[in-house]
């Protein structure tokens, strides 16, 4: 590969090491030994590939120094792929940095084979043109195959191309945004993006100016005028998520508005006509609030013209196995893995976990275990699930656990090969990076 490679990390060895294997494979190295000097490297020398280590000598946080580092990379320079180094500790942290924009990690201590195979694919892909990712410009909603996701999907269909106020509810993970850009996108108002608000992240300080606005010198801090998120969304559709966390003393301010259709900027006099469609979300019982006087009642009928409720994932099991198959070919083309499928130990695994984080939850296990994997076929142990996981009524009658059956067999592949992990991996068809993780469980 006649590609420019750079190596960050504080390791003199390790960068002699990769110095000495690379060079007679690639165009150029270069190595050193400190971030500090990482952007300034990058302007000179333009490499292809970076290969970034996740901890350098001040240690902070055990990694989260790599993923500063691998963001300001992506960020300044988009098109160079970044390739993580790491101890198997802190494997959890690479596949967080995959999710970020790495192209890929290596677990040391490395093999060579795998090294230069991850080297040759991060320089493959730097060299190809970026299709447009469609699939991630917009999250498509998963109706399944359930009586209730086929009565809400019918709902929706009818609702959508009105201007009707939504409420969307479920527990968190259920999908309340995917659908709530479900109804938008077959709506008349498609044709401009929808605006969304987590007004669970707002301070009772910044609510009314990130919705409504303000003008230059209303307060301390402001500068400049800010356009709110209530005029931005003029024409369009605005979501506001986790509606429930309004504090009661601003739910008046937010009713006005909407009684109104017209917002005032902070600091300001002049009232703005606004039209827009709304959708809320919420996974609190608002019907609750309202009783105890926590959530006005006038506010809560008019953000509820009609209300879906999302069941969680508990209430179809059903559509786990499609769900999963659907995920792990997402995955498996984002990250670029050659993993075909999921097999049916996996999948009943799956049907036995409690997934108290619903769709999102699943989604996420099959994420990590896509990444993590060296298997064509994801196998049980591929998705890293204990036993406080799953379902008491699931757990099957034996005198021996999931995890004891777990340790017994990794212990005596150990014993039969001798310590040599690599065809202990082999031999339970798991990765290395998978067997690191269960040995330091299992204090093995």
């Amino acid at each position: 590969m006649n590609a420019k490679i750079l190596i960050v990390d504080d390791n003199a060895g390790i960068r002699a090491t990769l110095k000495i294997l690379l060079a007679p494979h690639c165009g150029a190295v270069e190595a050193i030994a400190s971030p500090k000097t990482l952007v300034s490297t990058m302007q000179t020398f333009r490499p292809d590939v970076v290969m970034l280590d996740m901890n350098f000598e001040t240690d902070i946080n055990t990694g989260n120094e790599g993923l500063y580092w691998l963001a300001e990379l992506k960020r300044q320079f988009p098109d160079v792929e970044v390739v993580l180094m790491t101890a198997y500790a802190d494997v959890p942290l690479a596949v967080e940095g995959m999710k970020r924009g790495a192209f890929d990690f290596i677990v040391k201590p490395w093999d060579n084979d795998k090294l230069m195979d991850t080297l040759q694919a991060a320089c493959n892909r730097r060299g190809a043109p970026h299709a447009p990712d469609t699939k991630s410009a917009a999250v498509e909603m998963l109706w399944g195959s359930s009586p209730q996701m086929l009565d809400i999907r019918r709902m929706t269909e009818k609702i959508a191309p009105t201007d009707a106020t939504v409420l969307i509810t479920g527990e968190n993970g259920t999908g309340k945004d995917v659908l709530a850009n479900e109804i938008h996108r077959l709506s008349t108002r498609a044709g401009k993006p929808m605006v969304s608000v987590d007004i669970g992240s707002l301070s009772e300080t910044l609510f009314e100016s990130e919705l409504f606005g303000h003008v230059k010198g209303a307060f301390t801090d402001a500068r400049t005028d800010h356009t709110g998120k209530f005029e931005l969304a003029n024409g369009t559709t605005l979501f506001l998520d986790e509606i429930g966390n309004i504090p009661l003393n601003l739910q008046a301010k937010l009713l006005r508005v909407l009684q109104n259709r017209c917002v005032t900027k902070v600091g300001d006099t002049k009232s703005v006509p606004i039209d827009i469609r709304l959708i809320c979300a919420t996974n609190r019982d608002l019907p609750a609030m309202v009783r105890e006087g926590r959530f006005r009642e006038d506010l809560y009928y008019r953000i509820n013209t009609v209300t879906l409720q999302l069941p969680s994932l508990r209430e179809r099991t059903d559509e786990i196995a499609p769900l999963s198959r659907l995920f792990v070919e997402r995955y498996a083309q984002k990250y670029h893995r050659n993993v075909t499928g999921i097999s049916d130990e996996a999948l009943e695994l799956l049907q036995r976990c409690r997934f108290d984080g619903n769709v999102r939850e699943l989604q996420n296990c099959i994420e990590k275990a896509v990444i993590l994997t060296d298997n064509e076929i994801l196998q049980p142990i591929d998705l890293q699930i204990d036993n406080d996981e799953l379902n008491d009524v699931s757990i099957p009658l034996t005198t021996e656990s999931l995890e004891d059956a777990e340790e017994r067999v990794i212990r005596n592949a150990v014993k039969k090969y001798n310590g040599n992990l690599s065809l202990v991996a082999k031999s339970l068809n798991i990765s290395r990076p998978t067997l690191y993780n269960r040995l330091k469980k299992y204090g093995i």
